[in-house]
């Protein structure tokens, strides 16, 4: 059998399919997997002998560019969505089914193109935020904010429908008319479609079913990482007492403040030594003092369990590893979903919630007392142990008993 998993995104959109894609493999299925080109996202890949089909610009220089905006959306989503009709019809001629996934006009753009091949495709979500719920809100799209006094989560998902028919639709059904498709008149509900994947915990990300939606929840996918820490790492948290990590993944931190400096500061006050990630913010150390140190891509399942607590944006991937690892965390939330896993975070006594995305002195102090306190280690090492890692053995074997159930039987 052979599968095509497709995304468009950060880190975070594809680790996820890396760890899908060596699931199916082990299970005898031939994959290959549409993404950005950026070069870790090659490398990640070509660590596990998985072949990448680059698709459009790098994710990293579009995120450090101008921020998405209601005027910048409808041309990002266009050539977006080109991409996706060139590079995925190419990569998925012969395959038995594709995984679509990342932001909503690159899914759109991937699942036209199943249709168009007429292959089954599966669309799949790292957050439940995006998928129709009466029990939660949407998330509204930069210039596109839902109006104040408007509080009906089954309005305000109608209005949410409204926006993405706003600024993707023309440029999908362009495309779609281009090879022959039918116009699409919901691109929501057409990328979703009836039964999506929930690729998350169901500790960390409790679903509530829905009489209007059939989501399937799979559980994280969890790319088992066994790379060894580097000595020079080993060597500095042997040292002393275990750090603070802080890392923001592939958040370039558009701000004037300098987080880094404020994190150290605070991590120190604290009376603890700082562990600095670079990521896409390109954080660094203050000064040569020795209770610090700069790391750059790293294990962090390995890494986690020996720190005191993880400072970090609060993505999906970032959240699950450190909570598997029964580190305590302070979120500090940048944009998008990471605001609802802070939230988990917090309603879990796993850790605190910053309030905002630029932290100061004064603020991430508190959130550090809260962290750092024993009860909230204690509360760690107790949801650590209910998370599942198994997610993407389910998914695979879920994916592949389907493409089997649907082909026709090999006649003698």
């Amino acid at each position: 059998m052979r599968v095509l998993l497709s995304t468009y995104g950060s880190r975070g959109d594809v680790e996820p399919l890396v760890g899908l894609a060596v699931a199916l493999r082990g299970l005898g299925a031939e994959v290959r997997v549409c993404a950005p080109p950026d070069e870790e996202f090659a490398e990640l890949l070509a660590g596990v002998g998985v072949p990448l089909v680059p698709v459009g610009r790098s994710a990293r220089a579009l995120t450090a560019a101008a921020p998405p905006s209601a005027a910048n959306l409808p041309q990002r989503a266009a050539e977006l969505i080109a991409g996706q009709f060139e590079a995925v019809t190419a990569a998925a001629e012969g395959c038995d089914a594709l995984v679509a996934t990342g932001v909503m006009p690159a899914a759109a753009g991937a699942r036209s193109v199943a249709e168009k091949l007429g292959i089954r495709s599966v669309s799949v979500t790292f957050q439940q935020l995006t998928l129709p719920s009466p029990h939660h809100p949407p998330l509204a799209y930069p210039g596109r904010p839902f109006p104040p006094e408007v509080t009906d989560n089954r309005v305000l998902w109608d209005l949410d429908a409204q926006s993405i028919d706003a600024l993707f639709g023309e440029a999908l059904n362009t495309n779609r008319a281009s090879v022959g498709l039918p116009p699409v008149d919901n691109v929501r509900d057409y990328v979703i479609g009836d039964q999506p994947w929930l690729a998350t915990d169901p500790i960390l990300d409790p679903w509530q079913e829905t009489p209007d939606l059939d989501v399937v929840q799979t559980g994280a996918w969890i790319l088992p990482d066994e790379r060894p820490l580097p000595a020079e790492l080993v060597a500095f948290l042997d040292a002393g007492a275990p750090p603070v990590y802080v890392g923001f993944g592939s958040m370039p931190m558009h701000t004037s403040t300098d987080v880094a400096q404020v994190a150290i500061e605070a991590i120190r006050a604290q009376g603890r030594r700082a562990l600095i990630r670079r990521g896409w913010a390109d954080l660094a150390l203050i000064d040569n003092r020795d209770d610090c140190f700069v790391v750059g891509e790293i294990n962090q399942q390995a890494l986690f369990g020996r720190v005191a607590a993880v400072v970090h944006h609060g993505g999906a991937g970032t959240t699950t590893t450190a909570s598997r690892a029964g580190a305590p965390q302070v979120v500090i939330p940048q944009a998008t979903d990471q605001p609802y896993w802070a939230g988990r975070v917090t309603d879990l006594g796993i850790g605190a919630a910053h309030a905002g995305p630029t932290p100061t002195f004064e603020s991430l102090s508190a959130a550090l007392s809260t962290a750092l306190a024993p009860e909230t280690r204690a509360r760690a090492t107790a949801v650590a142990g209910e998370i599942r890692s198994d997610g993407a053995t389910v998914a695979a074997k879920l994916l592949l008993d389907e493409i089997s159930r649907e082909k026709p039987p090999v006649s003698a």
